[in-house]
């Protein structure tokens, strides 16, 4: 009499645990949006879109990449922060435009605060380089032909409060240099003007300036990350050279808004790593220099909050402005 209510209550609960379990493995989103916040065909694109099939195979859903631009990317920054925490939108988010912007703009919406950090997808070591014309053969050599000739020398960047930037600037407070930043409109125009001697120098993404290198017009005097940059190995780093402060790397990482809850929020990291350790995608990260290594979501936040007294600190005491 009892027993067939008791299997009746046992299949109940094999029931609803197997729907609880289907409702949490299936996306709540029929698309999921990655916004970037830059042109196409630069790195927060291609790194967009690069995650594009694995998520959406892993997922069992439409991911499609929209470019929100201008201002540095705080327009598409914005556009997140303010987004529905439904795992729908996520921020293909850089250190420029989510830890650096905060100092030099005002933000409807500060990004450390509106947005969650998920997962880590590049980083990417900054290169040192000059024109070749330029008599320098080392970091060192570089810095005492500044000194002996104040004001003769400038050095480029893809526009004021850039990563570029701040690691001229850095590099003029370190070492006491008297030399002119000029800003341009994005990378290319800044890397056309160095390779053709106008300038005479700029820091750039190690990814943007390897095939540069191999032209000859320019030369390599050292790079950024912690270690030796696996697209540039016979160049040393900063650190290594004695300047310990320019640990510094273009870093990429998936962002939504802050009130995502916890478990979409594991769920991405878990498919974005997965999407990240794939043959296909390890190997372009490789080609572009990347220094990779899987997160977790409170790893990836507890970076991103140590980076924020770094640029807060540089950008006070190097006057940086937006403008």
């Amino acid at each position: 009499m009892y027993i067939p209510r008791v299997i009746s209550k046992i299949l109940c609960l094999i029931c609803f645990g197997l729907s609880a379990q289907l409702a949490y493995a299936q996306y709540p989103c029929p698309v999921i949006k990655i916004i970037s916040p830059y042109p196409p065909g630069g790195a927060s694109d291609v790194l967009a879109r690069m995650l594009v099939p694995g998520l959406s195979k892993q997922l069992n859903v439409s991911v499609i990449v929209e470019n929100k631009t201008g201002a540095s990317g705080n327009i598409g920054t914005d556009f997140v922060s303010s987004a529905a925490g439904d795992g729908c939108t996520l921020l293909l988010g850089n250190s420029t435009g989510v830890v650096i912007n905060r100092n030099l703009y005002k933000l409807r919406n500060d990004p450390i605060t509106s947005l969650r950090p998920v997962a880590e997808v590049a980083a990417v070591p900054m290169v040192l380089y000059v024109n070749s014309s330029v008599p320098a053969n080392s970091v060192a050599e570089l810095i005492a032909l500044i000194k002996k000739e104040p004001g003769k020398y400038s050095f480029a960047s893809p526009g004021s409060g850039s990563t570029h930037h701040l690691l001229g600037e850095l590099l003029k407070l370190e070492q006491k240099l008297d030399m002119t930043h000029i800003p341009y409109r994005g990378s290319g125009p800044a890397i056309v003007d160095v390779l053709a001697g106008q300038v005479p120098m700029a820091f750039e993404a190690t990814s943007a300036m390897v095939p540069h290198l191999n032209s000859g017009k320019v030369r390599a005097l050292a790079t950024t990350g912690a270690v030796r940059a696996k697209n540039l190995p016979d160049v040393p780093t900063m650190k290594e050279l004695g300047y310990p402060k320019f640990v510094v790397e273009n870093w990429y990482g998936i962002f939504v808004p802050a009130k995502t809850p916890t478990a979409l929020v594991n769920q991405l990291n878990k498919e974005i790593n997965k999407t990240l350790a794939s043959t296909e995608v390890a190997e372009s990260l490789s080609k572009m220099g990347s220094l990779n290594a899987e997160q977790t979501p409170e790893q990836f936040a507890a970076f991103v909050k140590k980076e924020i007294p770094y640029w807060e600190l540089l950008v006070k005491q190097s006057g940086a402005t937006a403008e």
